[in-house]
């Protein structure tokens, strides 16, 4: 997904395109506080306006910058450690730390750690020990929880259960450590793999059915799928393509309506396809919440994704 996530997931049958992430990370100074502990009271209730960060100079944008949003998610955590705006805020001084997540705490902003994104294949790791030490990070690093942005194209495309058996186990394995109620878990899956028509051996339709009650809510990759998700019928009602998959097919097999969080670039530039533009985006969420949706909005990815743009997405739908 993210991260110049393009994993492109424009299928004739299993056909896939993935590039790889171009991302800056640097540190900037705040003023010394006292520590802070790891964990936040767990998630917040409905709805998650949520935005990746990858890029730029801050790992945690100021508050100001991203008012309207109520998660902030840095990119990301691999199997092989930190990378990227992770690692930034990693080798900040822990009164830096504190300092910020004092910040986002009054304005009601929780800070997660994303993990894997489009350059990690994580399926070949061993689930419970990369869980572990994925757990471990978020514990040391003053952190609200963990997003498993899980992109491993081929190995979900080979639908033989694999894919979905190590996302299962992994997410069970990241729960020992980081209960509910103490800890966020999410999961940003490509929006296609709730097509279970598709997806023959269940994709995130299985996942769910496993798991779903340890997953806090869904960011829901509705990009980077040719024209797929680019209008409001598509995106809300029924893809043709890849049916079961558009945001009210996936309350109907059984994902609750605050989970199902609609995830979209905030750029043109943040996705090979399926941007939208604010305005036009704020006209799906109006209809969505008058159908009893209510999971929120997630985008791909700061700077393009700012207070301005999140204020024009929401809408009066949510004020």
């Amino acid at each position: 997904m993210h991260g110049f996530r393009v994993s492109n997931l424009l299928m004739t049958a299993s056909v896939l395109v993935m590039t790889i992430s171009s991302r800056l990370s640097s540190v900037r100074a705040a003023p010394v506080q006292a520590p802070a502990t790891s964990g936040g009271g767990g998630a917040p209730a409905a709805p998650h306006f949520v935005v990746y960060t990858d890029k730029g100079s801050e790992p945690a944008p100021d508050v100001s910058k991203i008012s309207g949003f109520n998660t902030v998610a840095m990119s990301f955590l691999l199997t092989s450690g930190a990378a990227d705006q992770a690692k930034a805020w990693e080798t900040l001084a822990q009164a830096q730390k504190s300092s910020i997540k004092s910040a986002y705490q009054k304005a009601g902003i929780k800070l997660i750690v994303s993990a894997f994104g489009s350059t990690d294949l994580p399926t070949s790791s061993d689930a419970k020990s990369t869980a572990a030490t994925m757990a471990k990070w978020v514990q040391d690093n003053n952190v609200d929880g963990i997003d498993v942005d899980y992109e491993d194209l081929n190995a979900m495309n080979a639908q033989d259960g694999k894919a979905e058996q190590w996302l299962i186990d992994f997410t069970n394995a990241l729960r020992t450590q980081l209960p509910q109620g103490k800890y966020i878990l999410t999961h940003a899956p490509l929006a296609p793999w709730f097509s279970a028509s598709h997806y023959k051996s269940g994709a995130y339709t299985k996942v769910h059915k496993e798991v779903g009650s340890k997953i806090d809510w869904y960011n829901i990759q509705f990009y980077n799928q040719g024209t797929e998700y680019t209008t409001c019928d598509g995106l809300l009602t029924a893809s043709p393509t890849y049916p079961g998959s558009a945001v009210f097919e996936i309350m109907t097999g059984g994902v609750s309506a605050d989970k199902v969080v609609i995830g979209k670039p905030g750029g043109q530039a943040d996705a090979t396809t399926g941007y939208m533009a604010p305005a036009d985006l704020a006209k799906c969420v109006v209809t969505a919440k008058g159908k009893n949706w209510n999971g929120g909005v997630m985008s791909w990815e700061y700077p393009e994704a700012d207070a301005q743009w999140i204020k024009t997405v929401k809408g009066s739908s949510f004020q």
